[in-house]
């Protein structure tokens, strides 16, 4: 690394003995490349900005022709009459421009920087194969550097990055390290920037600690001349340190508000009342609306303001060394001009990560004309001290001698320097013994249940509580008891990979929304549980009707395992089902498949819940039940000897089916025809989807097998009496189901 002022020689090296072992060193290099070799350097400049940096090394370039040979490509806006046509000021620099490159797509938009990136790639290789350089130099944090780099790197071509590992805030940050990546040398212009480059893993021998090469020409500057320079871009009446140079540009990852941002400005600078230069927008997304708010407030036209396209940087330096302030988001304003002790005001966001001097104030929220007219009241005509944190003006000597170091005979694959990775070869019990899991919650007309189930289908562990009659107290308890389980879960050793849900009702699975649910569960209509579950947890979520579930665990861990199509019906508080067609789970068009309760057995039934009579669910469901039960035991008919209900019990479904056990003939009756009412549904499906198998899953089902088999060898046609039916032997189908969506995902299998 090359050091040069006190500022530059904080880790006490010693830059004359620096430059003593690099002259022995850049002669061996000579000796080895060839003597009459000369290192061809192509500069590639895109815009103004980077110009003002490249060219100072271009001069130094020239000044040595025994050791260089220089190209000079010039490519974007350079060559575009809006933004000055700055190609020429090249021109009368004395250099020669090898190659003139059309690079930009008009358009001023994201898909505009994005084809001009395209058609540098397309343009470029022709260039550089004709002029086969050793060494090619880019700028900066530009697209069109990018596209520089991409085909140097691509076409084996040596790159040396300038700027490199500095920090500003936008698109750009992204664009520089790309380019750091691609870059096999590196010149950085502040230690932090230095260290950056060395966290990114970059060569530590291939990184130039040299200060920014425009600060050569910055700290030379000649002051005797600079009153002519300013009357003749500001007018005759002006004083300096009286007036304002204003230079803001579009912040390509939030445009809308940089134009809003750039209309607040320009509205407080006319409030302000100060003569004003401002200098139209670079060529990013959203300069075209920019441009446009200048010329909607008049202010080509008004008597406080001179736009325009380009200032020569000669002139610029002087113009920005005597103002009163300068505003704006250029990196000129936070890192050039504080090479002055010039105010500056750096507004939003553009530049937030730039180090800065002490005359830099900061308006992260410019969001109102009255916060940036207070910063102008603030630094306007201020003096502060000048600041060299970006170099001390001998840049360009140092990356002349760091240019004759390099060997082209080195390898020119990059190497990058990893930080050391401890080897642990022990491993950790814990790690090995962690159970991979899902989460499963079951959301049924009486019960909340939240279970952590594990890949092989083992409920590890289990939470029950009521569930709540209103909304906002279930979602709150279903968020609180999935906390609850998941920070258990990590006692237990057991790794959570997602959050699978069962509930009753229409469910969208694509979306995580339950569309409506059944009068079991109230208010849970247009109800998003994928969101605050996944926010709050961190986990993706599924979601989907506990019908579904119940095919999904037989499908995974139960009777359904390998079976291409089978149907499963679960009885429990309601009737539902789930079908598995060609080993995938059938949701409807409208996400309505396998509402197997709601199929009509009597066209002159029981009322249904849905609105409906006569349906599966009306006859056979626990609710059906219980309602049966109630009757026969305000009729005084239910209890037989053996039997009691405690006054504080309300009669329900098991009452029922106790009393057929104990030969209650209306209870088995009652059952008998349950039982027939799911048989007949049973024979319905059978002659619909053809199943191999039926399931019936839940509390009711190993009480309706033998009815259901039954009706199945009286009603259903020859050909599909011998499909079997049998009772599933899944102790939580619901939860399981729930759990399968998880973890059906995480071994890949389509869901």
């Amino acid at each position: 690394i090359v050091l040069g002022s006190s500022e530059y020689n904080s880790l006490g090296r010693m830059p004359e003995l620096y430059f003593k072992n690099l002259s022995k060193r850049n002669k061996q290099i000579m000796e080895k490349n060839g003597n009459n070799r000369k290192l061809r350097v192509c500069v590639a400049t895109c815009n103004r900005a980077d110009y003002s940096k490249l060219a100072p090394i271009m001069f130094g370039i020239k000044t040595e022709p025994e050791f260089f040979e220089l190209d000079v490509v010039v490519l974007g806006s350079h060559l575009i009459d809006d933004y000055g046509n700055t190609y020429r000021m090249i021109e009368q620099d004395d250099f020669d421009i090898n190659t003139r490159l059309h690079t930009i797509v008009r358009g001023e938009d994201e898909a505009a920087m994005v084809e001009s990136v395209g058609l540098a790639l397309v343009k470029l290789p022709d260039v550089l194969n004709r002029l086969k350089p050793d060494i090619m130099i880019v700028h900066g944090d530009r697209f069109d550097a990018l596209a520089l780099a991409t085909s140097a790197a691509l076409m084996n071509i040596r790159i040396l990055h300038i700027e490199g590992g500095e920090v500003s805030g936008t698109i750009d940050d992204s664009i520089r390290h790309a380019i750091t990546k691609l870059a096999h040398y590196h010149v950085c212009c502040t230690r932090s920037a230095e260290q950056h480059l060395i966290s990114m893993c970059e060569d530590h021998d291939r990184i130039l600690l040299a200060g920014c090469p425009s600060y050569d020409k910055l700290l030379s500057a000649k002051n005797k001349d600079y009153m002519s320079i300013i009357r003749m871009w500001l007018g005759d009446d002006v004083k300096s340190k009286d007036y304002i140079v204003a230079l803001q540009h579009p912040v390509t990852t939030d445009i809308k508000h940089s134009i809003k941002m750039f209309e607040l400005t320009l509205d407080a600078l006319i409030s302000f009342n100060k003569r004003t230069l401002v200098l139209f927008p670079n060529i990013d997304a959203g300069s075209k609306e920019m441009v446009r708010v200048m010329r909607k407030k008049g202010i080509e036209h008004h008597p406080n303001f001179r736009a325009v396209k380009h200032v020569p940087f000669d002139q610029f330096i002087q113009l920005v060394a005597h103002a009163g302030c300068m505003i704006g988001n250029s990196s000129c304003g936070v890192r050039e001009v504080g090479a002055f002790g010039t105010p500056v005001i750096n507004l939003g966001t553009r530049q937030i990560g730039r180090e800065t001097g002490e005359n830099v104030l900061h308006v992260r929220d410019a969001d109102t004309q009255d916060k940036i007219l207070q910063a102008l009241h603030l630094q306007f005509g201020k003096q502060y001290p000048c600041s060299k944190i970006y170099g001390d003006g001998n840049a360009v000597p140092r990356i002349l001698k760091f240019l004759k170091s390099i060997d082209l005979q080195e390898p020119l694959q990059k190497k990058f320097c990893f930080p050391p990775v401890k080897e642990n070869i022990s491993q950790d019990i814990d790690h090995i013994l962690e159970t991979l899991s899902a989460l499963a919650v079951d959301l049924g007309g009486t019960n909340l249940r939240v279970a952590i189930v594990s890949m092989k289908g083992e409920i590890v562990k289990k939470y029950t509580q009521f569930n709540p009659k209103t909304y906002e107290e279930r979602i709150n308890l279903i968020l609180q008891m999935c906390v609850e389980a998941a920070a258990e879960a990590v006692k237990l050793n057991c790794r959570i990979l997602g959050v699978g849900i069962s509930t009753g009702g229409r469910v969208n699975p694509r979306e995580g929304i339950v569309l409506h649910s059944t009068k079991l569960i109230q208010e849970w209509n247009s109800v998003d549980l994928r969101t605050p579950l996944s926010d709050t947890l961190h986990l993706p979520v599924w979601v989907d009707n506990d019908g579904n579930c119940a095919a999904l665990a037989e499908r995974k861990f139960g009777q359904g395992k390998g079976l291409e199509n089978f149907v499963t019906l679960i009885t429990g508080t309601g009737i539902g089902g789930g079908i598995i067609h060609q080993h995938e789970l059938i949701h409807g068009s409208s996400f309505c498949a396998a509402e197997l309760g709601h199929l009509v057995v009597s066209l002159d039934g029981p009322d249904c819940s849905c609105g409906s009579h006569g349906c599966i669910e009306a006859y056979a469901s626990g609710m059906a039940l219980q309602r049966e039960a109630k009757k026969l035991h305000d009729e005084d008919l239910l209890l037989v000897e053996g039997m009691s209900v405690p006054k504080d019990e309300a009669v329900g479904a098991l009452h029922l089916i106790q009393a057929a056990k104990l030969g209650n003939a209306k209870a088995q009756s009652i059952l008998r025809t349950a039982g027939t009412a799911l048989g007949l549904g049973v024979v319905n499906i059978l002659h619909t989807m053809n199943p191999s198998l039926v399931i019936l899953s839940g509390v009711l089902a190993s009480h309706y097998i033998h009815i259901v088999k039954d009706v199945i060898r009286q009603q259903a046609l020859s050909s599909v009496q011998d499909v079997d039916v049998v009772v599933s032997d899944l102790v939580d189908p619901a939860l399981l189901g729930a759990a399968s969506m998880v973890l059906d995902y995480t071994t890949r299998r389509i869901y």
